[in-house]
């Protein structure tokens, strides 16, 4: 055998090379430092969301596909819900996955395409807002008629604060006026004002509260649209009058409050009465209570004069003597009835009396007939056996009485008739 014919067993130099960790970490440096930060337009697919909050989603166009990653803290900041078939603006960092040797967009702010992330941010707030009644009128408080205590959250040095007084002034100067100055744009415009409404709830006898501003641009206006200052107006215990922009800028804060002006000079007006048209009122409600008064004057004369006009005022005493000639008859025909009855009831007795005088036993002594009674009981005396020898007895006669003493009893005789 040749030497020139090499052995299966002898030894193969090995090529230099990396390991396959090495080379995605080469690619992932290079990758990240050239695409460190790059715009993505695209359609979302496979959109899932992580129950560790991070959401994994796919954008794809008609001839490729790139997987996307939003981590947790990014995904909570959304101002929109994410859908598939949705497109959007995605802005990031290109990296590699080294598990799986894929490279990944690592989002960090996304927007839909057309329509901007605020307005659907906007929209949804009031969407989520409107079903817990945070827009409900029922809900919406009065605003007192005649405030003594007014407070403006506003920004100190903006033409608004300076309307809103020169209005309040001139319409209801009686009232006090506090001034909570807070920012109405920028970045922490929102917490300004939500701390404002919140310290003003703690004070005590304000009567309406107006939150107001100038017109502006959508960016302007934003804080009156965040949710943490539509909570405070809702919870506020006091009424809220929100001027927020103009009349074709309408926030959710002119939603939630419980009255909404276009302007703040109105504002300023639906919050106060104005005094010159109370005055103006009162001078009516005057004339109107004098022609008032001067009319059921008018009417109570007119009624005191009929009153003096009928008989029984006129001659009040005309019918006191009609009753007093109705008593001199009543006593008449009383006296002619008692005299009657007199009469009668004396006839009676005398018919009574002469009955009483035929009946009398005196009339019987009178015709010779005598009345004996035993001494000393008195006892009437009607057969001789009530009596014995030598009784005392009384004879009474019809002239006088007699004392006798029985001298002889005898027994009755049947056949014998009465003597005198």
């Amino acid at each position: 055998m040749s030497n020139s014919i090499p052995s299966l067993f002898d030894r193969v130099e090995e090529p230099a090379a990396c390991t396959v960790s090495q080379l995605t970490a080469q690619l992932k440096s290079v990758i990240e430092s050239g695409f460190s930060s790059v715009w993505v337009v695209g359609e979302i697919s496979s959109l899932k969301v992580h129950t560790s909050g991070h959401v994994y989603l796919t954008l794809k166009d008609a001839r490729a596909s790139l997987s996307c990653v939003i981590w947790r803290s990014t995904a909570q900041r959304l101002k929109f819900e994410l859908g598939d078939g949705m497109e959007v603006f995605a802005r990031g960092q290109i990296s590699v996955y080294e598990a799986q040797g894929k490279y990944q967009l690592y989002i960090d702010q996304i927007q839909p395409k057309g329509l901007g992330a605020r307005d659907i941010a906007l929209r949804k707030l009031k969407e989520r807002l409107a079903k817990l009644g945070y827009f409900d009128p029922q809900r919406k408080k009065p605003l007192p008629r005649f405030p003594r205590r007014l407070a403006l959250v506003t920004s100190p040095s903006g033409a608004a604060v300076r309307d809103m007084l020169e209005i309040l002034a001139r319409r209801w100067p009686m009232a006090d006026v506090l001034i909570c100055p807070v920012r109405v744009q920028g970045t922490w415009a929102a917490e300004d004002i939500t701390l404002g409404l919140y310290l003003l709830n703690r004070l005590p006898s304000i009567d309406v509260i107006l939150l107001g501003r100038g017109g502006g641009s959508a960016e302007d206006l934003a804080p009156f649209n965040e949710e943490i200052v539509a909570n405070a107006i809702f919870q506020s215990r006091v009424p809220v009058v929100s001027a927020v922009g103009h009349e074709i800028d309408v926030t959710i804060a002119d939603l939630v409050a419980d009255r909404r002006a276009l302007t703040p000079s109105e504002a300023a007006e639906i919050a106060t009465p104005d005094r010159r048209e109370l005055w103006r009122n009162l001078r009516n409600v005057d004339v109107r209570l004098r022609d008032l008064i001067e009319a059921q004057l008018a009417i109570a004369k007119q009624g005191v004069d009929d009153l003096a006009k009928r008989r029984v005022l006129r001659l009040p005493l005309e019918r006191l003597h009609h009753q007093e000639r109705q008593l001199d008859d009543w006593d008449d025909r009383l006296g002619r009835g008692m005299r009657a009855l007199l009469e009668r009831r004396k006839r009676q007795a005398e018919a009574l009396a002469g009955q009483l005088q035929s009946l009398s036993p005196l009339n019987v002594l009178a015709r010779g007939y005598s009345l004996t009674r035993t001494l000393p009981d008195q006892r009437l005396v009607h057969t001789s056996e009530q009596v014995q020898p030598g009784d005392a007895v009384e004879v009474l006669l019809a002239h006088g009485r007699l004392v006798a003493r029985v001298e002889e009893s005898n027994e009755p005789d049947a056949s014998a008739s009465p003597q005198r």
